[in-house]
């Protein structure tokens, strides 16, 4: 086993029992490993959206290789850049089979306007970058939303229904009577949150019914939670065990000891110290 191995199980074991360790009560162990989890995860997913989305959608159609010409000013500018970082700006422009279009300087602004906000003086800008984001993916996701979701099922209901080869009941495929519980959801759900009339009467039974359709939803979508979250749990289990064996020179084993020992310390050395200040109360 290389050593590179056995360095990365030592790490893993400890932060999975870092994690852990808050079912006892806050500690360090606990601290650390989640500002590492934080950390890295803002590092890398930060990465990751540089290199596919700024660098290629961005940068590759404000200075594409396909149009790059030397003796222009605006690709001078880009070889200035390229001085700095030739990764990020590589020689003869950047090669993401895209045309130019100046138009993007744009959202290059907004977005720095948004950084702009670590700046406290002229912190304002940022409002113009985040205005525009706010409002554009509030339309983008309406419209997706009532696309996808709405007219889509009540296309999906109604072509059921218009299907004369379907059969009445099946559990295993596409049924009327799974048409019928579809469209009775829907309609009792939406009735629910329709608040201009108190529940009385029929619109209270339908809302009623509303209620244990939604109810089911929600308890179906956090079983299914709850069992990604399980399994989860069951592959660290499974890395602990791994990674107690002889190979990884018993990391889970001497890892969870130096913890126990560790935080029975800080435990024992924190009830001394409430005894002697309760007696000096005294």
């Amino acid at each position: 086993m290389s050593s590179t191995a056995i360095l990365g199980a030592w790490i893993a074991v400890f932060l999975t029992l870092g994690i852990f360790s808050y079912l006892y009560k806050d500690n360090p162990f606990y601290k650390t490993a989640e500002h590492l989890f934080v950390g890295v995860s803002a590092g890398y997913w930060t990465s990751i959206f540089f290199w596919t989305q700024i660098q290629p959608n961005l940068f590759g159609r404000l200075w594409p290789s396909k149009e790059f010409s030397a003796d222009t000013i605006w690709y001078k500018i880009y070889n200035g850049l390229s001085f700095f970082s030739s990764s990020v700006f590589p020689e003869g422009g950047i090669d993401k089979g895209h045309d130019m279009h100046l138009i993007y300087l744009l959202p290059f602004a907004l977005g720095v306007m948004m950084l702009l906000s670590l700046i406290p003086k002229i912190s304002w800008f940022a409002r113009w970058g985040i205005a525009y984001t706010v409002g554009m993916a509030a339309g983008l996701r309406a419209y997706g939303y009532l696309n996808s979701n709405v007219i889509g099922q009540i296309k999906g209901t109604a072509a059921s229904f218009a299907d004369p080869n379907l059969p009445f009941f099946s559990l295993t495929s596409p049924s009327i009577f799974n048409s019928i519980v579809i469209l009775v959801g829907t309609i009792t759900g939406l009735l629910y949150f329709y608040f201009s009339r108190e529940h009385k009467g029929v619109l209270g039974k339908i809302s009623k019914v509303g209620i244990y359709f939604l109810m089911i939803s929600f308890g179906a979508s956090f079983g299914f939670a709850v069992m990604g979250r399980i399994s989860l749990l069951i592959g660290r289990f499974v890395d602990l065990i791994k990674y107690s064996g002889s190979e990884y020179l018993n990391a889970t084993f001497w890892v969870l000891v130096i913890m126990i020992i560790i935080l029975g310390y800080d435990a024992f050395k924190g009830s001394g110290k409430s005894t002697t200040v309760s007696e000096d109360a005294v």
